[in-house]
C-alpha cells in the first residue's frame, strides 16, 4: 500500500464514522458506502480527495477525504480527517423525519413506549364536547 492511501473500512472507523471496523465492513458489504457512485468492497483503498457517500438511513452522508488514515485518532482530530460535504436538503429530511416521530414508526422496534402509546390515542380518539354544552346559550347572548 502507497503512502497516501487507506482501506476504506479502516479509513471509515478512523474517522469516527462507524463505530467499530466490523460495522464498517459489514456497511460496505451491504452496499451502504458507495465511491464515485459505485459500490466498494471493505478492501478498496481511497485515496485524498476521493468523496464518499454512506447511507445511514433516513439520510446520506457524503464525505471528502482530507487525509487517509488507518489508525482511530481523537473525536478533535477527525475535522484534519475528512470534511462533510453532505448536502442541506438531507439534513432537512434528517429533521421532517424527527416531527414526524411515531407515525413511520420502524418495523420490528418494539412495542410504542407509554409517552407514545399516550400521543397515539390522543391523536385517535375522537373529541366529543362537554355533555353539558349546549348551543342554544350561544343565540341568547345576542
Amino acid at each position: 500500500m502507497s503512502d497516501g492511501e487507506a482501506r476504506i473500512d479502516k479509513w471509515l472507523w478512523a474517522a469516527r464514522i462507524f463505530k467499530t471496523r466490523t460495522i464498517a465492513a459489514d456497511a460496505c458489504k451491504n452496499g451502504r458506502v458507495t465511491l464515485k457512485g459505485e459500490r466498494v468492497k471493505p478492501s478498496r483503498n481511497i485515496k485524498v480527495g476521493d468523496v464518499i457517500d454512506v447511507r445511514k438511513p433516513p439520510l446520506t452522508y457524503t464525505f471528502r477525504v482530507k487525509r487517509a488514515i488507518e489508525n482511530r485518532v481523537g473525536a478533535k482530530l477527525v475535522p484534519e480527517i475528512m470534511e462533510n460535504i453532505t448536502s442541506p436538503d438531507q439534513y432537512e429530511l434528517l429533521e421532517m423525519t424527527r416531527i414526524s416521530g411515531f407515525v413511520n414508526r420502524a418495523k420490528g422496534t418494539g412495542r410504542p413506549t407509554k409517552k407514545d402509546r399516550r400521543m397515539i390515542d390522543d391523536f385517535t380518539d375522537p373529541v366529543f364536547f362537554d355533555s353539558d354544552f349546549d348551543f342554544d346559550d350561544e343565540e341568547d347572548e345576542f
